[in-house]
Protein backbone atom coordinates (compact mmCIF):
# COMPACT_ATOMS: atom_id res chain seq x y z
CA UNK A 1 0.00 0.00 0.00
CA UNK A 2 1.08 3.56 -0.66
CA UNK A 3 -0.83 6.57 0.73
CA UNK A 4 0.08 10.23 0.45
CA UNK A 5 -1.51 13.67 0.48
CA UNK A 6 -1.09 16.39 -2.14
CA UNK A 7 0.07 18.80 0.57
CA UNK A 8 3.11 16.59 1.24
CA UNK A 9 4.52 17.32 -2.23
CA UNK A 10 5.89 20.50 -3.82
CA UNK A 11 5.24 22.02 -7.21
CA UNK A 12 8.29 22.25 -9.45
CA UNK A 13 8.11 26.09 -9.36
CA UNK A 14 6.93 26.45 -5.71
CA UNK A 15 3.34 27.59 -6.53
CA UNK A 16 2.79 26.01 -9.95
CA UNK A 17 4.03 23.47 -12.46
CA UNK A 18 3.79 19.73 -11.94
CA UNK A 19 4.15 17.84 -8.69
CA UNK A 20 4.29 14.08 -8.64
CA UNK A 21 2.34 12.20 -5.99
CA UNK A 22 3.76 8.88 -7.18
CA UNK A 23 6.45 7.96 -9.66
CA UNK A 24 5.94 4.25 -10.31
CA UNK A 25 6.06 1.39 -9.88
CA UNK A 26 3.29 1.00 -12.50
CA UNK A 27 2.00 4.54 -13.08
CA UNK A 28 3.16 8.14 -12.61
CA UNK A 29 0.52 10.46 -11.18
CA UNK A 30 0.38 14.00 -9.94
CA UNK A 31 -1.15 17.44 -10.08
CA UNK A 32 -0.23 20.31 -12.37
CA UNK A 33 -1.04 24.03 -12.06
CA UNK A 34 -0.53 26.28 -15.08
CA UNK A 35 -0.84 29.99 -14.33
CA UNK A 36 -2.45 32.57 -16.68
CA UNK A 37 -0.21 33.24 -19.69
CA UNK A 38 2.06 30.27 -18.92
CA UNK A 39 2.62 27.34 -21.25
CA UNK A 40 4.29 23.95 -21.03
CA UNK A 41 6.42 23.24 -24.12
CA UNK A 42 5.33 20.90 -26.88
CA UNK A 43 6.36 17.31 -26.24
CA UNK A 44 5.31 13.72 -26.81
CA UNK A 45 5.87 10.43 -25.06
CA UNK A 46 7.31 7.50 -26.96
CA UNK A 47 5.77 4.64 -24.96
CA UNK A 48 3.51 6.24 -22.35
CA UNK A 49 -0.01 7.53 -22.62
CA UNK A 50 -0.70 10.67 -20.59
CA UNK A 51 -4.11 11.60 -19.24
CA UNK A 52 -5.46 14.76 -17.64
CA UNK A 53 -8.56 15.49 -15.55
CA UNK A 54 -9.28 19.22 -15.18
CA UNK A 55 -10.11 20.18 -11.59
CA UNK A 56 -10.18 24.00 -11.93
CA UNK A 57 -10.05 26.68 -14.62
CA UNK A 58 -9.52 26.09 -18.31
CA UNK A 59 -6.56 25.67 -20.63
CA UNK A 60 -5.86 25.45 -24.35
CA UNK A 61 -4.22 22.15 -25.23
CA UNK A 62 -2.69 21.72 -28.67
CA UNK A 63 -2.70 18.06 -29.73
CA UNK A 64 -0.63 17.50 -32.89
CA UNK A 65 -1.26 21.20 -33.61
CA UNK A 66 -5.05 21.08 -33.08
CA UNK A 67 -6.42 23.34 -30.33
CA UNK A 68 -8.69 21.75 -27.73
CA UNK A 69 -10.06 23.64 -24.71
CA UNK A 70 -10.12 21.79 -21.39
CA UNK A 71 -12.58 22.97 -18.76
CA UNK A 72 -13.45 21.80 -15.25
CA UNK A 73 -14.53 18.15 -15.34
CA UNK A 74 -13.00 17.42 -18.78
CA UNK A 75 -10.80 14.37 -19.26
CA UNK A 76 -8.17 14.17 -22.00
CA UNK A 77 -5.95 11.25 -22.97
CA UNK A 78 -2.88 11.72 -25.18
CA UNK A 79 -1.77 8.53 -26.88
CA UNK A 80 1.93 7.66 -27.22
CA UNK A 81 3.37 9.75 -30.05
CA UNK A 82 0.73 12.52 -29.85
CA UNK A 83 2.44 15.88 -29.37
CA UNK A 84 0.84 18.10 -26.75
CA UNK A 85 1.38 21.67 -25.55
CA UNK A 86 -0.57 23.35 -22.73
CA UNK A 87 -1.12 27.12 -22.84
CA UNK A 88 -3.25 28.87 -20.24
CA UNK A 89 -4.97 31.57 -22.29
CA UNK A 90 -7.41 32.41 -19.47
CA UNK A 91 -7.08 34.75 -16.49
CA UNK A 92 -7.36 31.98 -13.84
CA UNK A 93 -5.11 29.12 -12.79
CA UNK A 94 -5.63 25.78 -14.51
CA UNK A 95 -5.31 22.76 -12.23
CA UNK A 96 -5.45 19.14 -13.34
CA UNK A 97 -4.59 15.64 -12.22
CA UNK A 98 -2.26 13.86 -14.65
CA UNK A 99 -1.28 10.24 -15.07
CA UNK A 100 1.38 8.64 -17.26
CA UNK A 101 1.33 4.92 -17.83
CA UNK A 102 3.02 2.59 -17.87
CA UNK A 103 5.84 3.83 -15.65
CA UNK A 104 9.35 3.74 -17.12
CA UNK A 105 12.58 4.34 -15.25
CA UNK A 106 14.10 6.01 -18.32
CA UNK A 107 12.80 9.37 -19.54
CA UNK A 108 10.01 8.96 -22.13
CA UNK A 109 9.47 12.63 -23.10
CA UNK A 110 10.64 14.03 -26.42
CA UNK A 111 10.44 17.83 -26.72
CA UNK A 112 9.38 19.31 -30.07
CA UNK A 113 10.30 22.77 -31.38
CA UNK A 114 6.76 23.97 -32.15
CA UNK A 115 4.58 26.91 -31.08
CA UNK A 116 0.90 27.65 -31.76
CA UNK A 117 0.58 29.59 -35.00
CA UNK A 118 3.25 27.51 -36.73
CA UNK A 119 2.44 24.72 -39.15
CA UNK A 120 2.52 21.40 -37.32
CA UNK A 121 4.35 18.54 -39.01
CA UNK A 122 3.79 15.16 -37.36
CA UNK A 123 7.05 13.34 -36.71
CA UNK A 124 7.27 9.57 -36.35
Amino acid sequence: MYKTNENQHEYRFKTHGPKYLTNGPKVDMGVVVITPGEQHPCHKHVKQEESFLCLEGECAVYIDGEKVIMKEGDYLRCEPGEAHLFRNESNKNFKAVFTKAPHFEEKDSVYIDWEPGQKFIKED
